[in-house]
């Protein structure tokens, strides 16, 4: 009987250029699609037997730090955020919206997040795709009228913020959560993809201050492991721009019955997987 590999390794403390590059280069896509970012960085290191799936915990964590600065960064430049510019100007109605919808994914991010590492399995994320699929699914079903992103109300970023906060379980995807519940509450499609936009960057851009104000002051790390962070973040810097730049082109938003059936898809790869070397 061999070994049952269905889980990683915490093991090595070090992995090649390439796959740290490989990695970015989806982190990018990754985070703008509802298709969970995290779940695709830790699933296809598995799925393509990375060393990085073998890695102690707090190098993956380092990394994915890298990763989502990267993208922030990227997000950052061209920015054209209705709420926040809404917000800066002294509007308190969306200043209201966005700090509802910032408030529960904190929070609950600050509360749980130890336990929360502990869900991001290969089994669990493939369960979070499942879910974030149906949701994604009814969603969009369920989402008949027209709203613009301009009838945001409080209720509405609540409903954001509960979405973001539930996003934090690996494979739920904060993009697709916040997709859902905005089609859910009746606002058309392209008002659902700016609140989601909108309502996700200072998520992304606090999550990744914090994890990096706790994981990296005092850590002594080798030159070869700071090439890596290096090299992950701007890879995720770049395929976060060329992706922005082609979904802005579009003509039409992203179809989330089609996010659905591929999250479900690659669920189903990851189950019959785990089933085959269960077997084995």
């Amino acid at each position: 009987m061999g070994p049952n590999r269905s889980l990683p390794r915490p093991v090595r403390r070090g992995f090649p250029l390439r796959e740290a590059v490989v990695l970015g280069l989806v982190h990018g896509p990754a985070e703008l699609l509802p298709v969970s970012s995290s779940a695709h960085i830790t699933l296809i290191a598995w799925l393509l037997d990375f060393s990085y799936a073998e890695l102690a915990l707090e190098c993956r964590k380092d990394f994915e730090v890298a990763l989502h600065a990267g993208t922030a960064a990227a997000l950052l430049i061209g920015a054209r955020s209705g709420l926040g510019r809404a917000a800066w100007s002294g509007d308190r109605r969306a200043a209201s919206v966005l700090g509802l919808a910032l408030g529960p994914p904190a929070l609950a991010g600050l509360a749980l997040e130890s336990g929360i590492e502990r869900l991001g399995t290969p089994r669990r994320i493939a369960g979070g795709l499942l879910v974030g699929s149906l949701a994604l699914a009814l969603g969009d079903r369920l989402g008949s009228s027209q709203r613009p992103a301009s009838d945001a109300r409080l209720l509405d970023g609540l409903a954001l913020g509960l979405a973001q906060a539930a996003a934090l379980v690996p494979g739920i995807s904060r993009s697709g959560a916040t997709l859902a519940v905005c089609r859910a509450r009746g606002f058309g499609r392209p008002a659902a993809e700016a609140l989601s936009r909108d309502c996700g960057l200072p998520v992304i851009l606090g999550a990744s201050a914090l994890r990096a104000a706790r994981l990296w002051p005092g850590q002594p790390r080798h030159r070869e492991t700071e090439s890596r962070l290096a090299a992950g973040a701007a890879a995720a810097f770049v395929s976060t721009v060329a992706a922005r730049g082609i979904l802005e082109r579009r003509e039409r938003p992203v179809s989330l019955l089609r996010t659905a059936l591929y999250r479900t898809g690659v669920a189903g790869v990851v189950l019959v997987r785990l089933a085959r070397r269960g077997s084995a």
